[in-house]
């Protein structure tokens, strides 16, 4: 029976390389949940595996937006679910690799995504160009503080569709995210990579280091020219934004790489909060044969 398989984790914590080796073991594909990956153009700064790292292995979810496109959670499960549907149909295992843990989520469970409410969005967004995003979020970090951990503080276009959903439904965002039990696929595995935060913190600031050697300001600026700063989302990722504040003058190159460091570790603590919710998630730590651990618990 083809087995769905879920490897997650904070940033920088080995996940594409574990999913890599999985699926060469157990002849599987694998799907991106990486909110930031599904866009063309945006390589060097998501960490994205170039097609000669990818060991002939069929990727799907990568490259599939403009960057002056936007994503949103029920387009993405429709098309991950259809993803999984056609590589089950021909025997395979699915494996889903990355760190937006809201969009597994909506691979796995039932998510509710209630109507867009023309006039409560505008009245939102109002408030965001009058007071900024720093508000917005402060506002949903009161009303819905689980919700504040899943979604990135400078994403206005998130932090207002939450505060949409709480306003029409009266209930929290999160209420509308679903319970443990109602999983779409109640046999998958979820296997979380978790490493000392010290280890972790150095290899984050080594791998932005690297991003910079790799020409990571050169892919920026050649993504102005594609029209990223028409993309609501693209703009916002991370090590994006800050690089795209250096051009604007609001940033030295050095301060825009100790910031993208800076967000980056503080984006992985939120992802370490949101993943750590989830009983279903079995973790390896760094100690542990990870490959090895994860295939027997796959093969048990």
């Amino acid at each position: 029976m083809s087995k769905v398989i879920v490897i997650c984790g904070a940033t920088a914590t080995g996940k594409s390389d574990i999913a890599l080796d999985i699926a060469e073991q157990i002849g599987a594909e694998i799907i991106n949940a990486d909110s930031m990956q599904l866009y063309r153009g945006m390589d060097i700064g998501t960490a994205k595996l170039k097609v000669s790292e990818r060991r002939n292995i069929a990727h799907h979810m990568l490259d599939v937006l403009d960057v002056t496109e936007d994503s949103t959670v029920a387009w993405y499960q429709e098309r991950a679910r259809s993803a999984i549907a056609e590589i089950h149909s021909r025997g395979l295992h699915a494996v889903i690799v990355g760190g937006t843990g809201l969009y597994i989520k909506a691979i796995l469970d039932d998510l509710n995504f209630p109507d867009t409410d023309p006039q409560v969005r505008a009245n939102l967004e109002k408030l965001g160009e009058e007071f900024g995003a720093h508000y917005l979020f402060e506002r949903l970090q009161e009303l819905d503080p689980a919700a504040a951990l899943a979604i990135d503080r400078a994403n206005i276009r998130r932090i207002i569709r939450a505060l949409e959903v709480i306003e029409i439904t009266g209930k929290p965002f999160t209420a509308n995210l679903p319970r443990e039990d109602s999983s779409r696929f109640p046999d998958a595995l979820q296997f979380g990579l978790v490493m000392d935060r010290e280890h972790l913190r150095d290899r984050i600031d080594l791998r932005v280091d690297r991003m910079w050697q790799e020409g990571f300001v050169a892919e920026v600026d050649q993504l102005i020219t594609e029209g990223i700063r028409r993309g609501t989302t693209a703009q916002r990722a991370l090590g994006y934004s800050q690089i795209l504040a250096m051009r604007d003058g609001k940033l030295s190159e050095d301060e825009a790489k100790e910031e993208t460091k800076r967000a980056s570790r503080q984006y992985a603590r939120r992802q370490e909060t949101w993943f750590s919710r989830d009983q279903r998630i079995q973790w390896v730590a760094t100690h542990q044969p990870r490959l090895e651990t994860i295939l027997e618990k796959i093969n048990s």
